[in-house]
């Protein structure tokens, strides 16, 4: 059976993230697209959590890269229905406990229009 266009860019995007590609993470997404998190809502309150656009995407990944230099996320799963995928992984940075995270990727004509996270 072959891999869902969801699940092919759910890769790309872990790729591009552990990498700590910015500009390969950020092709992935529309201009418009929409980002929420609970992180997110704990750095920046004024968000309630959610982002809007690129430049709010980038800026945040940005400030994550630069805070967490050992930042990775270790994906366990896929679970792809049509035009979304839930992925889960683990959050690793050194010197803090793992967590549990899941988050559910939107995809619009080949691009991630928004992304929905969940700890545990």
């Amino acid at each position: 059976m072959s891999e869902s266009p969801a699940v092919a860019i759910a890769k790309k995007w872990f790729d591009a993230f552990n990498q700590h590609d910015l500009e390969k993470l950020l092709e992935l997404y529309d201009n418009n697209a929409r980002h929420f998190s609970p992180k997110l809502k704990i750095r920046s309150p004024e968000t309630n959590g959610l982002i809007i656009g690129k430049k709010a995407l980038g800026a945040w990944w940005k400030d994550c890269f630069e805070r967490l230099p050992t930042l990775k996320y270790i994906p366990k799963n896929f679970i792809a229905d049509g035009s979304n995928v839930f992925m889960e992984y683990t959050r690793q940075v050194d010197g803090e406990a793992d967590i549990k995270v899941g988050e559910v990727l939107e995809i619009k004509d080949g691009l991630i229009v928004a992304s929905r996270v969940y700890h545990s």
